[in-house]
């Protein structure tokens, strides 16, 4: 639900009722993944996607439903021989659906759901933990978590539960993920009476490129597409320029690895090394992995690969360290503009997070959509 959060916040603000259908549960080649929401109003506008379309116009009536009874309810889709395209996934996945009523009268849903909106809107760090499966009274009820801790809502008179699942929450919360988590009726962390499902909000992750070359502004576009908080770091200021890079959200003129002592990453920080040349690149690299953050790649040549991994030897980086860096940066997509080069890098940090193996899908007999788990998210500081 978090990811159409804007929207949602705006439909609060405005005293709208609608309902939201929030995917909890996914099997096989299911389109979207958990969290991902459709939304109805009482006017029947609809905004987000469950499925892609598959299901789409059922899930729709499900929500006009529900705005109508103020029924909270749980929906199984998947592939149908018989019906398949009316209201089956085509793709042969099997989705479960969460639908729940957000309307004036319910205020108690509704003050939760808001403040979960409303942080998500605002681009700050908070889980909401709604009950996906369990006893009917419980179904649909919600706590929110913020990273300071403190929590709105509850699951109606069972503190052991809500503090159990508070637990949960922080936990997905420092992860940056949505998940579901099983858990006991009463708060117990054995048994699974009741499925919780765990939808963190938090920002957008970092795309750190450091050099100020032409490759570096075609790949902070494509950074910015998908979504990334992109930083340029260079430094020789004529390069490292708000003209050359418009749509970086920062630009540093200092010391690559001068910035990258000082400056917050986590476990979802891209950091990709643009300068291929060895005074920046070794002091650079030799932090870089290091610290826990998803990928870390440098551009250059063969050759340059070679002679940056001997001076790297030199300064100390292990050969396990080692492993950790792709370079030369990006997959072989036979890429030559900065725009290609930028794409392939991308695609190489999409695989990488992902757990995708980069090779072709066309007679391939692998799953099209997996995920890696998510490592903890750790925020470093300075670390010299």
């Amino acid at each position: 639900m978090l990811d159409i959060a804007e929207e949602l916040h705006r439909w609060v603000e405005q005293g709208r009722d609608f309902a939201v259908a929030t995917v909890v549960a996914v099997g096989g080649s299911a389109p979207r993944r958990p969290g991902a929401a459709l939304a109805v109003d009482s006017d029947g506008t609809a905004i987000g996607s469950v499925s892609g379309g598959c299901v789409e116009g059922a899930v729709y009536d499900l929500c006009v439903q529900a705005l109508e009874d103020g029924g909270t309810v749980l929906e199984r889709f998947g592939y149908s021989d018989d019906d398949a395209f009316a209201v089956g996934l085509t793709c042969g996945g099997v989705i479960d659906i969460l639908v729940t009523p957000v309307r004036s009268r319910d205020t108690g849903r509704r003050t939760v759901l808001a403040a979960a909106l409303a942080a998500a809107a605002a681009g700050e760090a908070a889980a909401l933990a709604r009950v996906v499966g369990g006893p009917a009274e419980l179904l649909g009820r919600a706590l929110l978590v913020r990273a300071d801790g403190s929590r709105v809502g509850g699951f109606g008179g069972h503190p052991a539960l809500d503090r159990t699942v508070t637990g949960e929450a922080a936990a997905q919360l420092d992860a940056g993920r949505t998940a579901t988590v099983e858990i006991g009726e009463q708060g117990s962390r054995c048994g699974a009476p009741l499925t919780v499902l765990v939808e963190s909000s938090v920002p957008p992750p970092r795309m750190i490129v450091f050099g100020a070359i032409d490759f570096a502004s075609a790949l902070v576009r494509v950074g910015k597409f998908l979504g990334y908080r992109v930083t340029v770091c260079d430094a020789r200021p004529v390069f490292a320029t708000a003209a050359r890079f418009p749509e970086a959200d920062d630009i540093v003129v200092e010391w690559p690895h001068r910035y990258l002592e000082r400056t917050e990453v986590d476990s979802r920080t891209v950091l990709c090394v643009l300068t291929h040349d060895a005074k920046f690149d070794v002091p650079l690299l030799r932090l870089a992995l290091r610290l826990p953050v998803a990928y870390v790649g440098a551009m250059g040549s063969r050759r340059t690969h070679l002679d940056r991994n001997e001076r790297l030897r030199e300064v100390g980086v292990t050969e396990l360290e080692l492993t950790r860096l792709r370079s030369p940066i990006g997959l072989d997509l036979g890429a030559r503009t900065p725009e290609e080069t930028a794409l392939s890098i991308a695609a190489e940090i999409v695989a990488e997070r992902r757990g995708g193996s980069g090779v072709a899908l066309t007679g391939a007999h692998t799953p099209i959509h997996h995920d890696t788990p998510a490592a903890p998210a750790r925020r470093i500081g300075s670390v010299a």
